[in-house]
């Protein structure tokens, strides 16, 4: 949070790399580029940018007035998905001139990850402007990001591998036109190094794919993280010692994974009429597939690829155990689970983004609650103080 003083000296200063003002509260574009290219901080201070909403070109207050909406409507630019990877943000209420005129103050800090794109282009600060960055800055931003230790396991490189191990098809025909806007692939005329280096799925230091780049386009991940995959079992019974119904191991590239747990998840689902009125019925399920969708993304998504595990998923004929080898991550904790979110595999999560399998970040366990719910099963059970696992168990429908 800023002082009233501090705030008023950004509000006298001449915009810059580190100050946006405006008094529009509606323009989202406008808001999500100005973030986008604080989050790249292309002069490489370190420093924070601030977006400062209801103030005057000429320092002016506006005479806004904040209301919790809009704090809310701003602080979801940060999920919504179209930023990626998510910026780091903080959205509060500054006031000016001894509390008589209000300004909301977005606070943006430089990414660890960058380059920073909204919706496909990568913007950043060049003076008080913004612009869409060049080839260039689009790679001194990815040098500036090998330069730093990297913090997840996605974004590291993964020695002994090389470009052989990746299907350049994949990444151009399928990942590339969802990721980056059209105009942008039009004018490339980076390498394929450096083009999967600026999406973090290279390392040019180290001249071979990250963790996240094989497990996205390799069908040999499994060489390199034995873990790597899906291993979904259905029982005639309530035990693990019952009968086997179904086994299926799924692996490959994070595509053709996800494509397969949407058909698999569907046909182990049973259906049934229910009465509604003597003349009328209605089909239940007895499990919600969008909840365990959700669940089951969140799973392949939050999990450590360290571990040699895999995602289980185990269907009994009361219930759904979801299991993946990786406790919680970061600042998440069993006591502020599912409000507090952070991500072991950012990349991996921007990744799912792109291909239209996460809709907004943070939101999965809520819509699979609030499916659940509406079917009529019990609320998940997460169970959440083991470090090397998380568990969440779904009950049938009664």
């Amino acid at each position: 949070m800023l002082s009233e003083d501090e705030l008023q000296d950004l509000v006298n200063d001449i915009e810059s790399e580190r100050v946006e003002r405006t008094v529009s509260t509606h323009d989202e574009a406008k808001f999500s580029e100005a973030i986008c290219a604080f989050s790249n901080d292309l002069p490489g201070r370190g420093l924070p940018g601030y977006l400062l909403i209801g103030v005057h070109d000429d320092g002016r207050p506006s005479g806004l007035r904040v209301t919790d909406k809009l704090l809310k409507d701003l602080g979801g630019l940060r999920a919504n998905g179209k930023i990626l990877p998510p910026p780091t943000m903080s959205v509060f209420r500054g006031t000016l001139q001894g509390g008589r005129h209000e300004v909301v103050v977005v606070e943006v800090r430089p990414s660890d990850m960058p380059p920073v794109r909204y919706d496909g282009r990568v913007w950043i600060r060049v003076g008080p402007r913004k612009a869409i960055a060049s080839e260039a800055e689009e790679r001194l931003l990815s040098e500036r990001r090998a330069s730093v230790l990297s913090r997840t396991f996605d974004a590291r490189p993964c020695r002994g591998s090389s470009l052989a191990d990746l299907s350049v098809d994949l990444f151009k025909l399928t990942y590339l036109p969802n990721a980056i806007a059209p105009e942008v692939l039009e004018e490339n005329h980076r390498d394929l190094r450096e083009q999967l280096a600026s999406l973090r799925f290279y390392d040019a230091k180290s001249d071979c794919p990250t963790h996240a780049g094989l497990l996205l386009f390799s069908q040999r991940a499994l060489d390199y993280m034995p873990g790597a995959y899906v291993q979904f079992v259905r029982y005639a019974g309530a035990e693990l010692d019952s009968e086997v119904v179904a086994d299926k191991a799924i692996s490959g590239d994070l595509l053709s994974v996800l494509r397969q747990l949407d058909e698999l998840l569907p046909l182990h689902i049973n259906s049934r009429p229910v009465p509604v009125t003597a003349l009328r019925e209605r089909t239940v399920a007895d499990y919600p597939l969008r909840a365990l969708r959700e669940l089951v993304m969140n799973a392949v998504m939050h999990r450590s690829y360290e571990a040699t595990g895999p995602v289980r998923i185990d269907w009994f004929s009361d219930r759904i155990e979801v299991q993946n080898p990786g406790g919680l991550y970061g600042e998440a904790r069993p006591e502020n689970f599912p409000s507090q979110t952070a991500y072991r595999n950012p990349v991996l999560a921007e990744a799912m983004k792109v291909l239209g399998y996460v809709n907004r970040f943070g939101r999965g366990v809520a819509v699979a609650r609030a499916e659940l719910e509406r079917n009529g099963n019990p609320a998940p059970d997460f169970s959440l103080d083991d470090p090397h696992r998380v568990l969440v168990t779904v009950r049938g429908r009664g």
